[in-house]
């Protein structure tokens, strides 16, 4: 497995690991970013990242049918892992501002499932795929991301990640100096308002 030092490099090297000022798709502020998409457009270097989250699926997921991501960062993850653990691997997408499943993807009554995705701060995204799997009548058994900067929640114990780093947040009304100086970057593929 790749130590938190070795995967903190690779998050640098492949400039996945951003420092500004950034909105999340929360709405939250945040001084640092992770762009999964660039760690996943260096194949040679996100392999090792990608092994690893494997290895610990495995070794902490006792069993599980199917995978679900959420849509868009968490299909590329989904599908690697779903190819090294020899899983199916499915996504869901935003539809009316809500998780569907769509392209003749389902979920059995009573499959096992397990959400996989790129960066988990809220978890907001998981707990609509949990509703979504729980919709179908499938079991939810636990969620594994690349990169978990999650608090303290009620899913942070299902979490399984490659790095966990403790990156701080603020409300609008709450930001530090350090940040009302610098250009906000609204970065990844949902913003809410």
């Amino acid at each position: 497995m790749l130590s938190l030092k070795n995967s903190l490099a690779v998050l640098k090297k492949t400039d996945a690991l951003l420092e500004g000022h950034f909105v999340l798709s929360s709405g939250l502020h945040s001084p640092q970013y992770v762009q999964c998409a660039k760690l996943l457009s260096k194949p040679n270097q996100s392999k090792k990242f990608i092994s690893s989250l494997a290895s610990k699926i495995k070794k902490n997921v006792k069993s599980f049918d199917i995978i679900l991501s959420p849509a868009m960062g968490g299909v590329i993850i989904g599908y690697e892992i779903g190819r090294i653990l020899k899983k199916e691997t499915i996504f869901c997408e935003r539809v009316d501002k809500k998780f569907k499943l769509r392209r003749g993807f389902y979920i059995k009554k009573k499959a096992k499932v397990l959400i996989v995705e790129d960066v988990i701060t809220t978890g907001k995204s998981s707990m609509e795929c949990v509703k979504l799997i729980n919709k179908f009548g499938g079991r939810f058994v636990g969620i594994a991301c690349l990169i978990d900067r999650s608090k303290k929640s009620s899913i942070s114990k299902k979490i399984i990640s490659q790095v966990k780093l403790d990156i701080p947040v603020y409300k609008r009304n709450k930001l530090p100096t350090s940040l009302k100086n610098i250009k906000i970057t609204k970065p990844g593929s949902r913003y809410l308002r």
